[in-house]
């Protein structure tokens, strides 16, 4: 999500732009949303430039105060943007806080995750494991069979659903894969 040199200054989130970005926190997170800014280790926040939103640990966004407006390309981990039309969209780079945080799981057959990452739904075929009581169209954290988190999406079924439905039949929605890194990586 690094965006090239910009006169845009890094700044802090408004109240609606705050709203939107812990809204969408939430649906992959929920309660466990408290500890993304209050950390025991050291307080992280979140900062806006150019559209782009990014968590950063208080500490280091103190200590770049020494470096010109117009020099900081960005600073933190990139959680995604603020779109045209005023809507909040999470990207790759939040797999890492999503992934340490989240309360609600899927997890993919090694045949399926290809798939996955090349920007593909999560179909039943491919389901190895679901997180117990996921409700449906709530956020969830792609993994592949071996723990390693692939991406995140949005249930299409709850875990209940998902034990009666046809092989063809799709479970999650894809939002976000690793392998976006390399499909896009001139946008990110």
């Amino acid at each position: 999500c690094s965006a090239g040199l910009t006169q845009a200054a890094m700044r802090p989130l408004t109240d609606e732009e705050a709203k939107m970005v812990f809204e969408k926190l939430y649906k992959f997170v929920g309660k466990n949303i408290k500890s993304l800014v209050d950390r025991a280790d050291e307080p992280y926040c979140f900062r806006l430039q150019k559209n782009r939103v990014y968590y950063v640990r208080e500490a280091l966004m103190k200590k770049a105060t020494n470096i010109s407006r117009d020099k900081l390309v960005s600073l933190g981990t990139c959680v995604g943007k603020l779109t045209h039309a005023g809507k909040f969209r999470l990207s790759i780079g939040a797999l890492d806080i999503l992934a340490a945080h989240a309360k609600y799981k899927i997890w993919v057959k090694p045949q399926a995750e290809m798939q996955f990452l090349y920007g593909n739904n999560v179909l039943k075929s491919g389901l190895g494991r679901i997180t117990e009581n996921t409700p449906a169209y709530t956020g969830v954290v792609i993994y592949s069979m071996s723990d390693v988190p692939l991406g995140f999406g949005v249930t299409a079924k709850s875990t209940e659903e998902c034990r009666t439905v046809d092989p063809s039949t799709i479970v999650s929605f894809h939002q976000a894969d690793v392998g976006e890194y390399l499909r896009a990586e001139d946008e990110l």
